[in-house]
């Protein structure tokens, strides 16, 4: 009888898996476009700006001293291929051949929580722009 439980409940976990997965792959193009949007140099500034969580946005603006749109374009964005990206629930990277970037899932769309990322030997991701 146990061995009957068991299986049902792998079974049940295993489903479980196999549905958060799959919805995270579903969300995958629309992260990828978020990150390569936000990383297009030659995109428009203030539409790349809105791509941005508030959070991020202001942090941005307070260590540049100035306005997202102003400061979009000195920051190390270099962007590049898309090489992965991964989905955990509300929760998103993507790594390009330049960069790395953080997002999150909010009632208004996938936006960028950090950006301009390098991997770190003291922390996981040293990030030119990231919330606060």
């Amino acid at each position: 009888m146990r061995a009957v439980r068991r299986l049902r409940c792998g079974a049940a976990l295993g489903l479980g898996a196999l549905l958060l997965t799959g919805c995270a792959s579903t969300q995958e193009p629309e992260v990828q476009r978020v990150a390569t949007a936000f990383e297009n140099s030659g995109g428009e500034p203030g539409a790349r700006c809105d791509l941005l969580t508030p959070k991020a946005l202001a942090a941005l603006e307070q260590n540049q001293s100035q306005a997202c749109s102003d400061a979009i374009g000195q920051l190390p964005l270099n962007g590049g291929a898309v090489r992965s990206v991964q989905v955990w629930g509300g929760d998103a990277q993507v790594e390009l051949s330049g960069d790395t970037l953080f997002l999150t899932e909010t009632h208004a769309g996938w936006k960028v929580t950090a950006a301009a990322c390098k991997p770190n030997t003291d922390a996981p991701y040293d990030c030119e722009v990231e919330a606060g």
